[in-house]
């Protein structure tokens, strides 16, 4: 699939220094190490529904350090993969600036989702209510969690524009596809956790999802940054406004 997606620049491409592979391996394993917690932390952790919880509801409880813990690991992996993508690009187009600082700010958001632990919902833990109630660590939560949910899809289009300038029409697609469908699945979890008929028992099914379109298009870029580093634009010289 990655190979799919990759489009090689005509001029050849210098080596990648050490420091720069491993900042953007960081990219590489945040998403999967993130997955695999909190699928095992779910599947686990007692009364706890997949299908109807969000993730961030792992945080709390007696064992709800390790989802904090989750949280901080992947914010701090995103924030250093967020510098590695800043020196990738600074070297072949000095315009790319936002859409690595947007990566930036996704670690910086599930670092705050770490830091401020959510409100129950959903009738998790046991014995609280199902209807959200708002506390100030819980305003923070959701708060700092949007630099998540909308920092992504924006990043998404940012990436996606920049790949049309250089001609990596594959990508751009799959950028732009990867926005739009974070954003629906978005508002179909956020609809479950707001009790609503019909999207409650699939509020915390559509937030996985939602987030694994996330995580599988940062694992791929990050992928296609060390394997190929296609970022000079064919037939034009570095620094191409595209």
């Amino acid at each position: 699939m990655v190979t799919k997606l990759t489009a090689m620049a005509e001029a050849p491409q210098p080596p990648l220094r050490p420091t720069g592979k491993r900042l953007l391996l960081c990219g590489l394993v945040a998403g999967p190490l993130f997955t695999v917690a909190y699928l095992i932390e779910g599947a686990t952790r007692a009364d706890y529904d997949p299908m109807r919880d969000p993730v961030s509801s792992l945080a709390l409880g007696p064992y709800g350090w390790t989802q904090v813990i989750n949280f901080l690991v992947a914010g701090v992996l995103m924030v250093a993969f967020a510098v590695g993508v800043r020196r990738e690009l600074r070297a072949r187009d000095r315009r790319s600036f936002f859409g690595p600082v947007l990566l930036g700010l996704f670690g910086v958001g599930l670092i705050g989702a770490g830091l401020f632990l959510t409100d129950p919902v959903s009738g998790y833990p046991p014995g609280t209510a199902h209807e959200l109630r708002y506390t100030w660590h819980g305003a923070l939560h959701d708060g700092l969690s949007m630099l998540v949910f909308l920092g992504f899809p924006i990043a998404c289009l940012v990436f996606a524009r920049r790949f049309l300038g250089w001609r990596q029409w594959a990508w751009a697609a799959y950028s732009a596809l990867s926005a739009v469908v974070f954003l629906v699945l978005f508002v179909l979890a956020g609809s479950g956790f707001a009790q609503e008929p019909g999207y409650v028992d699939v509020g915390g099914l559509m937030q996985r999802l939602c987030i694994s379109v996330a995580w599988l298009w940062i694992t791929l870029f990050a992928v296609h940054l060390i394997r190929t580093r296609p970022l000079q634009p064919c037939g034009r010289p570095p620094g191409h406004p595209g």
